[in-house]
């Protein structure tokens, strides 16, 4: 599915546009992250929750952009891909925020 350079276009669009979406989320909804999720390393903890949001969204935006079914087969590691490529901007999005 992701080989149509439109879908694939319209993809990480929508990745880069959570990404900008992140600060004011993480300071709305994680002002003590490691009070209430008791964990070590903030930066690696809230890394792996986004990629999984931004996966979990991406998968629903792919569904209702191209009108595919539920039952339509949408590969995730090439989802996955594609917010890798983003890993820099994500994680340097949500160190500046920590800091």
């Amino acid at each position: 599915m992701l080989q149509d350079s439109t879908i694939r276009k319209s993809l990480d669009e929508y990745i880069k546009r959570r990404i900008k979406e992140i600060p004011t989320e993480i300071e709305q909804t994680f002002p003590n992250i490691r009070k209430i999720w008791k964990c070590n390393n903030e930066l690696d903890f809230l890394y792996g929750y986004y990629v999984g949001k931004i996966e979990e969204g991406a998968l629903h935006y792919l569904l209702k952009a191209t009108r595919a079914s539920a039952g339509g087969y949408v590969d995730t590691f090439e989802i996955r891909g594609i917010i890798e490529e983003n890993k820099i901007q994500l994680q340097e999005t949500i160190k500046n925020v920590l800091n």
